[in-house]
C-alpha cells in the first residue's frame, strides 16, 4: 500500500488517493505516481473508463505545504521551482489526453490541487459533505493554477467563476450541483455506487465510441465556431461506423441485450 493506490475491476481502473494521515494532500511521490498512471493510459485499450477515489474522510487538501515549504528557501531557484510546477501541471493534462473518462469521487474538502483533480475529471460525483475551492489565492498565489481558470469559466460561466477564483470560498455540494458543476450529490454511503452506475453506462458504448467521444467534447470547448465541430463530429462517425464493435453494437441494442465488444 502506497500513496497511491490502483486497481482492475474488469475494463475499469481505480485510482485511489492514499495518504489519508495527510488529507491526501499531494507530495512530490503522489505527484510523480498520478502523472505516471495517467500517462500511461493513453496507449492503453483494455482500460476503458478510469474512477478516481481518495481513502480517507477528505478528498484532496492539496499540495502538501510542509513539503512545499522547502521550495520557499531563497537558495532553491526559480527554474527548479518551474520544474515541480510544471510537473504536477502534467497530471492535470494527462487527465485530460487519456481518452479514458475519469470519473471523480469528492468527499470532504477538495482545495487547491484536489478542485483541480475535480475539475479535469469528466463526471464529478460528490458526497453530501463535499466541499470545494481554489485555495490557492489564499496562501499568497494566484487563483488561477493547475488548469483551474480554464476548467471553471467553462464549466460555469465567466462571473460564476470569478466569485470563486477571486475569493477562494468553498461552495459545497448543494451549490456546486445548483451550478452545474456536479453531476450527482449523493450521501456519502452511495459515493461508490453511483460512480459504478456511471462506469456501467458508459461500458455500454463500443470502447471506440467512447473514447471518441470525450476526445470530440475535448476538442469542441477550444472549436472556432459550429462547422470546425462538425468537422470533428464527422471524422468520430467515420471512425466508428468502420470499426468492427459497430456492429455488434446495433445488434446488441437491437436484441435488448449487454454488447460483447471485442
Amino acid at each position: 500500500m502506497g500513496c497511491l493506490n490502483t486497481f482492475r475491476r474488469e475494463d475499469v481502473l481505480v485510482v485511489e488517493l492514499n495518504r489519508p494521515e495527510s488529507l491526501n494532500a499531494l507530495n512530490r511521490d503522489l505527484v510523480d505516481r498520478l502523472r505516471t498512471v495517467f500517462q500511461d493510459l493513453y496507449r492503453d485499450r483494455t482500460v476503458r473508463v478510469v474512477i478516481l477515489r481518495a481513502a480517507g474522510r477528505v478528498f484532496c487538501a492539496g499540495l502538501d505545504l510542509k513539503e512545499a515549504g522547502a521550495g520557499s528557501d531563497e537558495r532553491v531557484s526559480v527554474s527548479d521551482r518551474l520544474d515541480s510546477q510544471r510537473a504536477l501541471a502534467e497530471v492535470y493534462v494527462a487527465m485530460r489526453r487519456c481518452p479514458q473518462p475519469v470519473i471523480c469521487e469528492v468527499q470532504g474538502p477538495a482545495s487547491g490541487g484536489g478542485f483541480a483533480l475535480a475539475l479535469a475529471s469528466d463526471i464529478r460525483v460528490l458526497a453530501e459533505n463535499a466541499r470545494m475551492n481554489a485555495a490557492f489565492i489564499r496562501i499568497g498565489l494566484s487563483a488561477c493554477d493547475m488548469g483551474v481558470s480554464y476548467f471553471l469559466p467553462r464549466m460555469i460561466g465567466q462571473s460564476l467563476a470569478s466569485e470563486y477564483l477571486l475569493t477562494g470560498r468553498f461552495m459545497d455540494a448543494r451549490r456546486a450541483f445548483e451550478i452545474g458543476l456536479a453531476n450527482r450529490v449523493v450521501p456519502i454511503d452511495q459515493l461508490a455506487a453511483e460512480s459504478d452506475a456511471f462506469a456501467e453506462d458508459m461500458l455500454r458504448a463500443t470502447p471506440l465510441g467512447l473514447r471518441l467521444t470525450k476526445d470530440g467534447l475535448n476538442l469542441s470547448v477550444d472549436a472556432a465556431g459550429l462547422e470546425a465541430v462538425m468537422a470533428i463530429e464527422d471524422r468520430n462517425q467515420m471512425l466508428t461506423a468502420g470499426d468492427p464493435n459497430f456492429t455488434e453494437g446495433m445488434r446488441a441494442f437491437l436484441e435488448k441485450r449487454p454488447p460483447r465488444y471485442e
